[in-house]
């Protein structure tokens, strides 16, 4: 390894803590592929006892936040990019810089222009107009998106502009959608509840519509302490029930919702969907690996393929373009769009499937257009394929 491109990394990072110029920093693509541990997320945030780091730990079913002095923090980077990542990146607000291990061992320093600036203050003294309100909410309060004074956290402003961006997304969608009174929305895998509690509250409250919604989530503590969120909330049509994408039991399904299920959960949400004659479906993709698996290039495009990342990027291409030919195959008119910029999380890409009564569909175009496809890449079937036994 090329110490010394670390070396000048972990400089400069030390120099942005210290000046307070950091915005984040992402350690990435861990080491030990068996690890639930998927990336640490730095920030820093303002506390009662002054200045700390603030690490978000994810791994691949919870998240957890823990706060350090800014020099026991260094030495924790440290620790991590040595034994646990591979990748790291900073954004700051003079100069961003990401450090990357090839394959082979070799270290490359990039650096370039600042794509984003700190807030205003570390306190949120100034507040955009979102669509979601902070003042007197309670659900935002305790999950811990703002505190006692109404005021987004530092270390959550990235999870508050994510849901009003979600919210500004979704909305022309259900003004747009055929949708009954009092229709049911089944949001599955609502993980800590921030989208699903966002979308109640934008619906019913700035909307003022009758709904029903139900947070699907097998994660029994979760599943309770939302519960418990929403009826101190008084949202009084919004439950969480235990259950999975597959299994979950609901009477009926206006609105499906699946947002980062994992590689095939996503086809899974999308086939209950369309099996429900669903009016919305919404999926945030996440993972690709059943198509990725299955490539065969024997063509052109085969050297497209034999870089990893290429490869990992060529998957969610055509596992999300097959996806949308599909449900438009069964009557659903798509857009596939980017759910909100990179520097606010990885997970970037929506899909969304609005059922349109009495389409003219060229079905023989589509199955035309899949098979061509999945042969240029030598893909022998789509999971979701499978599940609706095209």
């Amino acid at each position: 390894m090329n110490n010394n491109q670390i070396i000048i990394f972990l400089d400069r990072l030390e120099s942005f803590i210290y000046n307070k110029e950091l915005i984040k920093l992402i350690l990435s693509n861990r080491k030990d592929k068996s690890s639930d541990l998927k990336n640490i997320i730095v920030t820093i945030v303002k506390l009662k006892v002054g200045y700390r780091l603030s690490f978000v730990y994810r791994h691949d079913t919870n998240d957890i936040t823990k706060n350090y002095e800014f020099e026991e923090g260094i030495i924790l980077i440290k620790e991590a990019l040595n034994t646990k990542f591979h990748n790291a990146e900073i954004t700051s607000s003079s100069e961003n810089l990401s450090l990357v291990t090839n394959p082979n061992g070799k270290v490359k320093l990039k650096r370039s222009e600042p794509t984003l600036q700190p807030l205003a203050t570390f306190n949120h003294n100034h507040v955009k107009e979102r669509l979601i309100k902070t003042d007197g909410n309670v659900y935002l309060r305790e999950l811990g998106i703002i505190n006692a004074e109404w005021e987004v956290r530092r270390e959550m402003g990235d999870k508050f502009r994510q849901i009003n961006r979600y919210i500004e997304l979704l909305s022309p969608y259900f003004n747009e959608a055929e949708l009954k009174e009092n229709f049911h929305i089944a949001d599955m895998g609502s993980g800590k509840g921030y989208l699903t509690f966002a979308l109640y509250d934008y619906l019913t409250i700035n909307q003022k519509k009758n709904i029903k919604m139900t947070g699907v989530e097998f994660r029994d503590d979760l599943v309770k302490k939302c519960n418990t969120i929403a009826e101190n909330a008084n949202f009084n049509n919004l439950k969480f029930i235990k259950g999975t994408i597959e299994k979950a039991e609901l009477e009926e399904l206006d609105v499906l919702i699946a947002l980062h299920a994992c590689d095939t959960a996503t086809d899974e949400a999308i086939y209950r969907g369309i099996k429900a004659e669903a009016s919305l479906i919404v999926c945030a993709p996440c993972c690709h690996k059943q198509i990725r698996k299955e490539f065969n290039v024997t063509n052109e495009l085969s050297y497209v393929v034999s870089h990893g990342i290429l490869k990992e990027r060529q998957a969610e291409i055509i596992t999300d373009s097959l996806r949308a030919l599909i449900m438009e195959l069964f009557g659903y008119k798509t857009k596939v769009f980017e759910f909100i910029s990179t520097e606010h999380t990885q997970k970037n890409l929506m899909i969304v499937g609005r059922k349109v009564e009495n389409a003219n569909i060229d079905k023989s175009m589509i199955l035309r257009n899949i098979s061509a496809i999945k042969n240029l890449y030598g893909v022998n079937k789509h999971y979701l394929e499978t599940l609706l036994e095209i």
